[in-house]
Order: structure tokens, then C-alpha cells, then sequence
């Protein structure tokens, strides 16, 4: 195994600093929090019209050897060994208590697995990893240096690229698409959402610049991480970390697009299966809309009972106005979507997610 050295700086960080960036640290990377247009416009821009932010904050591992794909599909909870060519999934890494110890998508690039994730995980999975390695012909390698990545995003993202040069019809959900832009090898994929429409693309970091002021120039706005942040909880985009614990369990979260039921034996399997052979969790993620700001960690109150716990707190400056909406984990008895809470001195709601408005 070999881990890259620790670099906090994106390979973009440097230049969004000269164009009038604020930069802060994100997801184990320093990047661009916000711009002069100021949050409210670029959130605007990545749910109204196009906006282009820096990915750099996601870091990459290589997997390599012949054993690849049959060791990792032991590993964590998707199916890895029957991926496509350049087709990728999302996964949980588990311990043998079931509990989440990472995410990542997988993409199975032919000679390698490429493990996508955020900066701050990359050493922990890594390690992690390579102590299930024993007598398998498979190598992990830090690749976050090598690759970078750019955002483009907005239901006119497709009119951006096409500007560019860019076919945006290549590229399936988590499937990547390579192709050539300015003589340069770059891979584009359009991330899974039924309500947004995201372009992710990876490239070589020395290139990244040239892209991102062509991007630009062709009408995306330049967003931040601030923005990215409030988009997520809109988007109700659990964050490991943050809304995704090293105590929780895979179908606490509600993320059922990480789980396959037919693959096999993985670590934690056993746990992930006995939760569904007997039907449910006692608790679940969902969303909350609330009357009045929350700090993160507050309780939810139900039934006059503690019955849950916000993990994100974000205003989201809507076209109808302002609303505070927050991701958190409820038990289950205390009611579905429209049941009234409280928390922390204020009013709320239970809602579905993603938020609906």
C-alpha cells in the first residue's frame, strides 16, 4: 500500500484564491467556501441555471492485481466483481459488527478498481484495506494527486459542456465516459439524482485549470463548498462523518443503493442480513424542516420522548424564501413524514427526502 503524502490544498485551491475565492477547508482538503457572488447566487446557479466548483476535496485509491475485484467484492457491501467495464456503484466499508467505517464509489476501470471518496478518508480506508490483504494479489495506492476532479451542475450543465466541446450524452449515471477535450484525455460521468442534473468530470491536475476557465467563459458560475453544503442537505446527501457515524448501521442511513443482497459473504454481511430478515431498524435518516435555526447534535423530542437527533443543519434560500432544513435519525414509532416535533426550543416537521418544495 502506498499513501500519497498529505497535500491540504486542492490543485485549484491556489488559482480560485487569485479570482476572489475564500478558501477553508473541506472534507480534508483546502477549496473554495465561497466567492464574491456571495453563497445565495451560487446556490442559485447549481439549482437554476449552471455552476461549476472544484472536486479536488475528493480523494482516489487505486486497486490494483489480479485478485482485485474478488477481494474487494469481500470487502464491502456492493457488488464489485460483476461491474461493467467503466461502470461504477456506491459502497459502505464495514467492521464485522455491521457498523459503517467509510463510503466510496467503486468504478471498475478495466486494469484497476478506482476508489472515489472525500480526502479525509483516504488514509483511514486505505489502512483499513490493506490489513484484509494476506495472501491476495492486489496492491492499493494513493491516487489523489493524479487525478483531480471538477463539478458542473444545473439543468442547463448540459448546454455548458456542449459549449466546450464536451457530449454530455456519453456519460450514463456512474458511468464514465472518456473522452478528449483540447487533445487531453478527461472522463465524464452524470452522478444519480432524479431532481439534479451533475456532471463530475476527472482529469489530470495540470489540466484542470484550462478546463475550469473554459467552463467559465461558457456561463458556469464559479461555486463553493458553502453552497455545495447547503445544496446537499436540500438533496438529503448523508456525509460520512457527519450524518454517516462509525456507530451506524447501513440500513439506518436509508442509503439502499449501497447494498446487494445476492453477492455473498462481506465483512459485516451477517449483521447487514440478520437487520433484513427481520424487517426493519429501529431508527432511520431522514429530513426535518424546521421553524427556527438548530445547532447540530440537538435533540429531537416526539410523543414527549427523545426520539431522535439532528447530524446537518443548513438555511437553503429557496425561490419561496428561507427554510431551515436539517438531516438527522428518528426511532421509528415516533411517526412519518408530516408528524410534528421539537427540537432545541423550536417547532418542526418530519419530511421525506430529498426536500420537496
Amino acid at each position: 500500500m502506498t499513501v500519497a503524502g498529505t497535500n491540504t490544498k486542492t490543485a485549484l485551491a491556489d488559482k480560485l484564491a487569485n479570482s476572489g475565492a475564500a478558501l477553508a477547508e473541506y472534507s480534508g482538503a483546502e477549496t473554495a467556501a465561497h466567492f464574491l457572488r456571495g453563497t445565495n447566487a451560487e446556490f442559485a446557479a447549481i439549482t437554476e441555471t449552471c455552476g461549476v466548483y472544484d472536486l479536488g476535496w475528493r480523494g482516489k485509491i487505486s486497486v490494483t492485481g489480479d485478485d482485485r475485484a474478488r477481494w474487494l467484492n469481500g470487502m464491502v457491501t456492493n457488488n464489485i466483481k460483476d461491474l461493467p467495464l467503466n461502470c461504477g456503484n456506491y459502497n459502505f466499508l464495514l467492521n464485522a459488527q455491521g457498523r459503517i467505517q467509510g463510503d466510496m464509489y467503486a468504478y471498475n476501470r478495466g486494469e484497476q478498481i478506482l476508489l472515489d471518496t472525500e480526502r479525509s478518508q483516504v488514509e483511514h480506508l486505505s489502512k483499513t484495506l490493506d490489513h484484509f490483504i494476506i495472501m491476495d494479489d492486489v496492491e492499493l495506492s494513493d491516487a489523489s494527486e493524479k487525478i483531480t476532479s471538477i463539478g458542473v451542475q444545473g439543468p442547463k450543465s448540459a448546454e455548458v459542456l456542449k459549449a466546450i466541446g464536451i457530449e454530455p450524452n456519453c456519460a450514463d449515471p456512474l458511468l464514465l465516459c472518456d473522452v478528449s477535450w483540447n487533445g487531453n484525455p478527461i472522463s465524464v460521468t452524470r452522478m444519480v439524482s432524479d431532481e439534479y442534473l451533475t456532471f463530475e468530470i476527472s482529469l489530470a491536475p495540470e489540466i484542470a485549470p484550462a478546463l475550469w476557465d473554459a467552463l467559465v467563459s461558457a456561463g458556469a458560475i464559479p461555486t463553493g463548498t458553502d453552497a455545495l453544503e447547503k445544496f446537499r442537505v436540500l438533496a438529503g446527501v448523508p456525509k460520512y462523518g457527519t450524518d454517516i457515524r462509525d456507530r451506524d448501521l447501513p440500513q439506518e442511513t436509508e442509503q439502499k443503493h449501497a447494498l446487494n443482497f445476492t453477492k455473498g459473504c462481506y465483512i459485516g454481511q451477517e449483521i447487514v442480513e440478520r437487520i433484513r430478515s427481520r424487517g426493519n431498524v429501529h431508527r432511520a435518516f431522514t429530513g426535518f424542516i424546521l421553524d427556527a435555526n438548530a445547532e447540530r447534535g440537538s435533540k429531537v423530542i416526539a410523543k414527549e420522548k427523545e426520539m431522535g437527533e439532528l447530524t446537518s443543519v443548513a438555511t437553503v434560500p429557496l425561490k419561496s424564501g428561507e427554510r431551515t432544513l436539517a438531516l438527522g435519525y428518528i426511532r421509528r414509532e415516533a411517526g412519518g413524514p408530516g408528524t410534528q416535533v421539537s427540537v432545541a426550543g423550536t417547532t418542526g416537521t418530519i419530511a421525506s427526502l430529498p426536500f420537496k418544495f
